[in-house]
């Protein structure tokens, strides 16, 4: 039988977490499989902590990790990669938009031996503010085609992977995670499974639109060199634009003797090309920065306390 790990990243869920657990308890309790029930709090303002330790105290498939602060989602999950045993891993959400009776189905796929990896798709994005959806659609269908990750159109982070396929995520241990990118460019033969958009229980969503816009750009940048390619070519064909005019203004002060005409003109042209310089620099300072945080090798995540035995404190 293969042990199952669950991580869950949970940030300000005290009102969720106690409609969670009966859920995916419940579900793998009907399994023959082994589990572990991986909640890494995430630097929680709440009572998130004393929930997962009272869960922990009754049930000894039960794990906590809790970070020293909030270190953001994409920590809390490599934490959970590289803290979980389990033969299969899967990552979900604590307000239950990541149904668990799906747990059960997704096993049998990669029982199967044909899969490595079981990922979620939203079949629509009801419930969703339409603006917010149609930057999502768009967010998709740019990232497809300037990068070499798969990244289906309405994926979740709700997947089963095989203990392989986790190993080579772990070594993936970038400080600028986008995880969505990650699990499209380690590979692997992924089964999409779609289901109906699923609304939270409770609580309220940490993820506003300037926060989702941040990571849409984290996406572009860390998986994409365009961006850069881009500035290139803009910077290549503005050179060649002033070379013409320069001719073109040497060519009318011959043959016609007066001067450049307006001023207004002028402008407009020096503030254009000005803000494609400061546009170019912009790009460049983006991936600028990411190395700079990669060459710093500070750790992920620190944890300030758990009951796991082995834990990885700092990674």
């Amino acid at each position: 039988m293969k042990k199952i790990s669950i991580i869950v990243p949970c940030y300000n869920e005290e009102e969720a977490l106690p409609l969670f657990y009966p859920v995916v308890t419940k579900v793998m309790q009907g399994l023959k499989n082994d589990y572990e029930l991986i909640f890494v709090n995430d630097g929680s303002r709440d009572k998130t902590l004393e929930i997962l330790k009272d869960f922990a105290k009754k049930d000894p498939h039960v794990y906590y990790i809790s970070f020293s602060r909030n270190f953001g989602k994409e920590s809390a999950m490599y934490a959970g990669f590289v803290n979980a045993h389990g033969d299969y891993v899967a990552v979900m959400d604590a307000d239950l938009q990541d149904p668990p009776a799906l747990l059960p189905k997704m096993i049998a796929i990669l029982d199967s031996g044909e899969y490595d990896s079981v990922a979620t798709r939203r079949e629509d994005r009801s419930g969703e503010p339409p603006v917010r959806s149609w930057f999502a659609h768009k967010f998709y269908q740019i990232i497809n085609k300037i990068s070499d990750s798969d990244i289906v159109d309405g994926a979740r982070d709700f997947r089963l992977m095989k203990r392989d396929m986790v190993d080579a995520i772990i070594e993936m241990s970038e400080y600028n995670r986008f995880s969505k990118g990650i699990f499209g460019w380690v590979g692997f033969k992924t089964y999409w499974l779609p289901y109906e958009n699923v609304e939270r229980v409770a609580g309220e969503t940490k993820w506003n639109f300037w926060k989702l816009f941040k990571y849409a750009l984290d996406g572009i940048v860390n998986f994409s060199l365009v961006p850069l390619t881009l500035s290139s070519w803009m910077g290549i064909l503005m050179t060649f634009v002033a070379f013409i005019m320069l001719i073109v203004i040497i060519i009318r002060k011959i043959a016609v003797g007066d001067p450049v005409a307006g001023w207004a003109s002028l402008i407009c042209v020096i503030i254009f090309i000005g803000g494609l310089i400061m546009l170019s620099l912009g790009v460049m300072c983006q991936y600028l920065a990411k190395v700079y945080m990669e060459s710093k090798r500070r750790p992920h995540y620190i944890s300030r306390e758990s009951n796991i035995g082995d834990v990885k404190k700092i990674d």
